[in-house]
């Protein structure tokens, strides 16, 4: 099963402290959820020492957040290898949105049975093919549109490599 995914979070160079992630799943299903340590950003934003973020991600949060148990039983549920098979993930830049989705399990040594280490990239699928992507809109910066419009482009790039006889 394909999940196109993305993350919000802040970082300082050494820590990734995951704020937001949302994943659309290759079937339709989608999920979405908050950490609540996002939520003493949204409520403290002089906290959150980068302005973009401050100015990107913060206005996309409600009042709303997960504690780590739960948000990591929540994603395993959703992701779930048994019932939806082995995932494969995809993301937009996807580096750091992978360690943040390792880092809910511990480290990646920890991710559960079955889960790769690692992201496949719709940037570089992009920069391989030559293609420029299309503008994401308003809401860019909310994981889950962002995981939207993951899937939307990997749509795109799969129809344009498989009418080149190529694929991934």
């Amino acid at each position: 099963m394909r999940y196109f995914y993305d993350t919000e979070f802040i970082e300082d160079g050494s820590t990734i402290d995951l704020l937001s992630i949302g994943i659309v799943a290759e079937d339709g299903r989608e999920f979405y959820a908050q950490t609540i340590r996002a939520q003493n950003y949204k409520k403290n934003p002089e906290l959150c020492r980068h302005d973009w973020v401050r100015k990107n991600v913060l206005p996309h949060l409600d009042d709303t957040g997960m504690a780590k148990a739960d948000l990591v039983a929540a994603v395993l549920e959703f992701c779930d290898s048994y019932k939806y098979d082995r995932p494969e993930f995809w993301g937009w830049y996807s580096a750091y949105d992978h360690v943040a989705l390792c880092q809910l399990f511990g480290t990646m040594m920890d991710l559960p049975t079955g889960w790769p280490m690692y992201t496949r990239d719709l940037q570089q699928w992009c920069d391989q093919i030559g293609m420029h992507p299309p503008e994401q809109d308003k809401d860019q910066h909310h994981a889950l549109a962002d995981a939207r419009w993951n899937r939307k482009l990997w749509l795109v790039l799969n129809h344009y490599a498989t009418s080149q006889g190529a694929r991934e």
